[in-house]
């Protein structure tokens, strides 16, 4: 059974992981018959937002992992524990976390960096030659982690898009059913919630690249 490390960026759409992706993924890994562990790393949130009505939530903080954990059942470990030769693939739901926690792209933009943690764990499985999963706005760090020329899709978002060039990547425009795979890096991105109006929607392409990512490993 192939074993699958799921780094995750705290617990909701505005400020963490996207609950639907990362549950998504979850199933898709357990209907191919792959195990997964959790991740998360163990630092603070940017910010707190109020999920009723989009607001920053004043004066509260929250952590990465403690929030993560709600996501995961509570069956999830510290990143900085995680070991590269301990699993076969890594894949990162999206949600603006990826954006505010695991990288500052949300701050940033195109002169982003990728939380250390994150950007150590990744990097050692590319180099031990294990594919990558990148899902909704997660494939804002391929080119941090992978260098210039990587191929990915975030959809088809121009702004988003055009970052991502910037950097001196290659982006693939992708409808939300559909995969760019970059078969030199072994790197599998998918445009899920930056596209999707449904869920039904986000889980074709989270399927695909589940698949996709599970072939290579």
């Amino acid at each position: 059974m192939k074993k699958v490390a799921l780094i995750l960026a705290g617990c909701g759409v505005y400020d963490g992981s996207e609950i639907y992706e990362s549950v998504l993924t979850m199933l898709s890994l357990e209907n191919h018959e792959a195990s997964y562990q959790c991740f998360a790393p163990n630092i603070e949130q940017m910010h707190v937002i109020n999920h009723l009505d989009g607001s920053v939530a004043e004066g509260e903080s929250r952590n990465v992992l403690v929030e993560a954990a709600r996501l995961a059942r509570g069956k999830i470990k510290n990143l900085a524990e995680a070991k590269p030769a301990d699993f076969d693939a890594v894949i990162v739901p999206g949600g603006f976390g990826v954006a505010k926690n695991l990288s500052d792209f949300a701050v940033k933009g195109e002169d982003m960096s990728v939380q250390p943690e994150v950007l150590s764990f990744i990097q050692a499985m590319h180099a031990a030659a294990k594919p990558v999963g990148l899902i909704c706005i997660a494939p804002t760090m391929a080119v941090r982690l992978f260098g210039e020329g990587v191929k990915c899709t975030i959809g088809n978002d121009p702004e988003v898009a055009g970052a991502i060039n910037t950097m001196g990547g290659s982006h693939q425009d992708r409808a939300v059913d559909e995969v760019c795979v970059d078969e030199a890096m072994k790197l599998v991105t998918t445009p899920a919630y930056m596209l999707a109006s449904s869920i039904g929607e986000a889980a074709k392409g989270i399927n695909r690249c589940v698949r996709e990512v599970l072939n290579m490993a």
